[in-house]
This record gives structure tokens, C-alpha cells and sequence, in this order.
């Protein structure tokens, strides 16, 4: 839990000790329980003052103790559950950003570039130009890619695909981060790459929803598609720098705010919601079908309904509208 919470074994240790000894161990007398050094337990202690875990002893001036630990983890989920709002707030702002920046150079980059060692960006019309161009980038990649793969679950086609580029990168040491959906934990043959990634030295997390469908090379240049709404129609090569890092930092901050694929993602504390229901409730309030939603979260029809109406009955509503208001009073929305 500690760790989930950003807190390193060391400090949980202190926190413990101090939770369970009497007031008034000093620096000293702590680092020699635990068998630490005495710079070590002043670090801890200055990590758990941040963390609200510790108040001024009234019983021993000048000297610190622990919160009790049930108001400890409260305090520890609540800074957590803020932190990761205000990311979710960035992303947000990054991504409608993002989308005003990529409409704008999809409009702007001309029908044929001059090839992979181009200039600022070209096109990549058809799903074989696309193809063909990640083979040449499984070639020439020398650091990391990066790749936001929404959609859900994949077809055997590109899953294939996929893991053949992906093998010839991983053989040349390159580096492998993929963002999926979490829709694809619950679709076997997409999982079933997503451990293979993993299991040999990739990364694969999984969040809701994804903006994007997206690759980035050596954080030099980009592939997005041409039209968001049919990627086999192609892709567009952004390698501007201001174009690029934008979709670094926006790929960075879904990345934090991922789950790994080995862990299970939690309901939130204050509403016992999902982050996929979360999420469906935002996009139907939103006004998005229930198609679009699905589409969105890369599950069926017949799973937005389902979740739906699981969630209208919790919430004790007849209806999508009253639905909607009871979700927003209660701050689910």
C-alpha cells in the first residue's frame, strides 16, 4: 500500500515503529531498532511530514508522532485520489491541445513528402504505406517506442504484426512502452501479447479511454492517423519538435496514471466506482452514444448496456437523465 502511495520500504518502516512504540524515540534510538542510519530515518521522517502521517508530539516537545494508521491511510488515499485528479485534469488539457495542434498539420502536410528523412511531416496513405514504414522504423529505431493502442481488442492480423516489430526491437535493446485499453484484460488474444511484451523486457499498462492512436520514435518523430475515425486509411509522420514533444509529455502523463498490466485497478474509495465506470459515465453525460462509447472504451454495445443499467440501479434512478443528476450530486461526475 505504501508504495502504491509513493512511499519506499524505509519510510513504511519508521511509519510502523512509530505507530506502534510510545512517544519520544528520538532520531537516534530509531535508526539503531531498525538498523538504519540515522540520515536514513530523518529522510523517512521528512517524507511522512509531507505525507500528513506525522503531528508535533504535545507529550514530548520537539519531537514527532504517528497519525493513527486508519486516519493515516485515509489521509495517504485522499492525497493520492487529489494527485491523480489533477493529473487526469493535465491530460486532459494536454490532450485537447494535442488534438487542436494534429487537425492543424494534418491539414497543412502536403499529399507526398519527401520520404522518411523528410522534413517536417508527410503522409502515409493506406494501411501497406503504414505497415511499412514501422518494419523500417523495427530497423532504424535506436532508443525507445513509445505507442498509445486504443481500439480494445486487436485482430490476430495486427497482433502479428505487431509482435514480429516488436521482436526485432526488443532483440536490438530498444525500449517498448505500450498504453492499451483496459478492455483488452478481458479479450485473451490481446492479452495474450501483452504478457509476451512483457515478458520479455516490453511495458504494458492499461488506462480507460486513450485520445489517440499513436507511436513515437526516439521521441524524434511521431505516426498519428490521418483519420481518427479510420486508421487504415493512414498515417501522417510528424517530426516538428514542438509537434513531438507535445505528444511526449501527453504519452508521459497517460503513462503515469496507468495501471501495469499485473495489478488490478481499484475502485475509488469515496464513490466504490471503477475507472472504466468512471469513465462511461463521463462520456454518456457527455452526450456520446452508447456506440461511441463503447467504441471509446473498446467494449461491445451490449457491455455499455449492461454497466449502465448495473450503475442506474445503485444509484436507484428509472432513468438515463435521472441517472445522470443523481450521478452528478453525489460527485461521480
Amino acid at each position: 500500500m505504501f508504495a502504491t502511495l509513493g512511499l519506499d520500504p524505509s519510510t513504511e518502516a519508521v511509519y510502523r515503529l512509530m505507530a506502534t512504540r510510545p512517544e519520544g524515540w528520538g532520531v537516534a534510538q530509531i535508526a539503531l531498532h531498525l538498523g538504519s542510519t540515522e540520515s536514513d530515518v530523518r529522510e523517512a521522517l521528512d517524507r511522512l511530514a509531507e505525507a500528513s502521517l506525522l503531528r508535533r508530539s504535545r507529550a514530548v516537545p520537539g519531537t514527532w508522532r504517528a497519525v493513527s494508521p486508519e486516519l493515516g491511510m485515509q489521509l495517504m488515499l485522499r492525497r493520492h485520489q487529489e494527485e491523480l485528479d489533477r493529473r487526469q485534469r493535465e491530460i486532459a488539457e494536454t490532450r485537447d491541445a494535442v488534438s487542436r495542434m494534429l487537425s492543424d498539420l494534418r491539414q497543412s502536410a502536403g499529399p507526398a513528402a519527401a520520404g522518411p528523412d523528410g522534413g517536417g511531416g508527410e503522409r502515409l496513405i493506406g494501411i501497406d504505406a503504414v505497415q511499412a514504414r514501422l518494419e523500417l522504423i523495427a530497423d532504424r529505431a535506436e532508443s525507445e517506442i513509445c505507442t498509445f493502442m486504443p481500439g480494445g481488442a486487436q485482430s490476430a492480423a495486427a497482433i502479428e504484426a505487431a509482435r514480429e516489430n516488436d521482436s526485432r526491437l526488443l532483440v536490438r535493446g530498444v525500449g517498448v512502452r505500450t498504453v492499451c485499453l483496459d478492455s483488452v484484460r478481458g479479450n485473451p488474444q490481446t492479452l495474450g501479447y501483452a504478457r509476451w511484451l512483457t515478458g520479455n523486457g516490453g511495458g504494458v499498462r492499461t488506462v480507460p479511454t486513450l485520445p489517440l492512436r499513436m507511436i513515437l520514435v526516439d521521441r524524434a518523430q511521431a505516426l498519428v492517423p490521418l483519420d481518427p475515425a479510420d486508421t487504415r486509411a493512414g498515417a501522417v509522420v510528424l517530426r516538428l519538435p514542438g509537434a513531438v514533444a507535445a505528444l511526449t509529455a501527453l504519452f508521459e502523463q497517460v503513462w503515469e496514471t496507468s495501471l501495469p498490466l499485473g495489478c488490478d485497478r481499484p475502485r475509488d474509495e469515496g464513490t466504490g466506482l471503477t475507472p472504466p465506470e468512471r469513465e462511461l459515465l463521463r462520456l454518456l453525460s457527455q452526450g456520446m452514444t452508447d456506440r461511441a462509447a463503447g467504441h471509446r472504451l473498446g467494449v461491445s454495445l451490449s457491455t455499455v448496456r449492461r454497466t449502465m443499467a448495473a450503475l442506474m440501479e445503485r444509484l436507484g434512478a428509472r432513468s438515463r437523465f435521472e441517472a445522470g443528476l443523481r450521478a452528478a450530486q453525489r460527485g461521480w461526475l
